[in-house]
């Protein structure tokens, strides 16, 4: 346990998540499943069971740091990663390598989001352990791969090879998100992994993998090798971060490398990237509605997911397959089956109403 680490991102706005997930207060930390935690604060929780708090490192934006303080109070000052500028994944991750580097040269990292949901954290935690074990004897970057239920096509999908080692299968290719009849054809042929962005391996393997396709972002971050966990690390970082390529973990490395495998799983994981993905996995009522509030008053109201606050009544007659949020300052009442509008229907709100309804 002491030589593994825990990268959990959490630098996100969650736009889909709109009104209720805004840049001063994105989603990863709202207690959108209405259990009194917040998104980030299970994902620290799961992660406490494989390593100690003090080798979790949570990697967000400068303007998140007293969110997430304030979310995880035990968490060491030192392990909030602040990025200076919204550059990616791929700069957060060569940054954070290369200070568990220098504190532990034998690290094992886990990279995992902020805002995912595990229904069977048993299984996923098993999961991860297996990967920490491959790569701790192998050069390898290893994915959770999950195990399609439908042929969704919002998620990016991973081509394995079936042939397994230790239940470590080869990747043969990454796929974007593909159109329906792409997506039936992959999960009717059984080769497919939806791609859920949970990565594990060694620190010496992810930073030889940056070196080897992603020398530019390797070159700007072991420029300041001397620096990291030291009093000389944030201005390093400041005057040089913004510098960096803006370009996910996955263009710059997984998509070229060639030692990348998956470890593919069943473990009730959802992204929970739209109010329709958070509305298929929570309880509902006879009505398959769902209700986060005070006080409600249905009528004919059947499938909406349905978010008020807490001091709030709501009396709703006649709807179907509606998505209703009040955040108090923006009510949204949207079809469900056109949630994808969401994300430009808020950019249309700001440009008219300002910034502060972003």
């Amino acid at each position: 346990m002491q030589d593994t680490y825990v990268l959990i991102m959490a630098g996100g706005v969650g736009s889909r998540f709109w009104p209720k997930s805004r840049n001063n207060f994105p989603k990863q930390f709202i207690d959108i499943l209405g259990i009194g935690k917040s998104l980030l604060q299970l994902t620290h929780e799961r992660f406490q069971k494989i390593c100690p708090q003090e080798n979790i490192f949570i990697l967000s934006n400068e303007q998140y740091s007293g969110l997430v303080a304030e979310q995880l109070p035990g968490l060491p000052p030192e392990n909030i990663i602040a990025e200076p500028s919204r550059n990616n994944t791929a700069p957060c991750i060569a940054y954070a390598s290369f200070k568990i580097g220098q504190l532990n040269p034998l690290a094992k990292i886990v990279v995992a989001p902020s805002d995912h949901l595990i229904l069977n954290e048993t299984v996923f935690l098993e999961k991860i352990q297996q990967a920490l074990s491959y790569v701790g004897d192998n050069d390898a970057l290893v994915t959770l791969g999950i195990s399609p239920t439908r042929p969704d096509t919002g998620y990016g999908y991973i081509n394995y090879n079936k042939a397994e080692t230790e239940g470590v299968h080869q990747v043969v290719k990454f796929l974007e998100k593909p159109n329906l009849e792409r997506a039936k054809e992959f999960v009717a042929s059984g080769d497919y992994l939806w791609n859920a962005g949970i990565f594990v391996w060694s620190v010496g393997s992810i930073l030889t993998a940056l070196a080897k396709y992603s020398p530019g972002i390797f070159n700007l971050f072991e420029k300041g090798k001397t620096c990291y966990n030291t009093s000389e690390e944030k201005s390093f970082i400041l005057e040089n971060y913004p510098l960096s390529d803006n370009i996910s973990i996955d263009y710059a490395i997984m998509e070229k490398a060639e030692n990348v495998y998956t470890i593919p799983g069943e473990f009730g994981w959802s992204d929970l990237g739209t109010w329709a993905s958070l509305y298929e996995v929570v309880d509902k009522d006879e009505h398959n509605n769902v209700f986060s509030g005070h006080a409600i008053n249905l009528s004919d109201t059947t499938n909406c997911m349905i978010q008020i606050p807490k001091d709030k009544v709501a009396v709703i007659k006649g709807l179907d397959n509606f998505i209703v949020v009040d955040d108090g300052k923006v009510l949204l009442i949207y079809p469900k089956a056109n949630e994808q509008e969401i994300k430009e229907v808020s950019k249309k709100i700001v440009a008219l109403c300002g910034d502060d309804f972003a």
